[in-house]
């Protein structure tokens, strides 16, 4: 049955953004590896077998079960020119009914920052979020010091909302995130509310 379903893609200018597959795994290992250090400080330590193949295919079974029962959409994302694999952007913890909210998580491999692929992912899966998913809040938490990616997240629209105290264990501690959150038709900070 998940085979018949209409594989989703999201085209970006630059970027295909698509769920992985088994022949991935190469791809997302080596840049996984070779980005061990400037990922760690960010990240849930990894467990030992993080970067074998039986633990990528169970992330991909997952990644497909998830995108069939609206839960998440986790998605690689590919530089079109090349093909080359540049990280990984998830919606997860896709809420319906009177939420219609999910939450928003990234990477992007050391040799690819900075050059604005996680600006043109996050805005890509935010406008299919609210247009197709009918999603009406994204919420993304990050680390107080991670400057990189509150930057990301203010210039694709997403808004402070506060702290969040031992939030996430990251690299091996409980640590308190800043929240943000993007609405669909948001008008927080705008100085025309009357003009509607």
């Amino acid at each position: 049955m998940l085979g018949l379903r209409r594989r989703i893609r999201i085209e970006t200018e630059r970027m295909t953004l698509r769920l992985p597959a088994h022949a991935d795994w190469p791809a997302w290992a080596g840049l996984r590896r070779d980005s061990i250090a400037f990922l760690q400080p960010w990240e849930p330590v990894w467990s030992t077998d993080h970067l074998s193949r039986r633990a990528f295919t169970s992330r991909v079974y997952w990644a497909t079960r998830a995108e069939a029962q609206g839960t998440a959409l986790p998605l690689l994302l590919f530089l079109r020119e090349t093909g080359a694999l540049l990280g990984a952007i998830t919606l997860d913890n896709i809420r319906r009914g009177p939420a219609q909210a999910g939450t928003l998580g990234y990477w992007v491999g050391q040799p690819h920052a900075r050059q604005g692929y996680m600006r043109e992912a996050i805005q890509a899966v935010v406008h299919h979020a609210f247009t197709v998913l009918d999603l009406s809040r994204i919420e993304a938490a990050c680390l107080p010091e991670n400057a990189a990616s509150r930057g990301v997240l203010e210039k694709c629209g997403f808004k402070y909302e506060g702290v969040a105290q031992s939030y996430l264990q990251i690299n091996g501690r409980w640590r308190n995130h800043v929240l943000y959150a993007n609405l669909r038709g948001d008008r927080r900070g705008r100085t025309d509310v009357g003009q509607a």
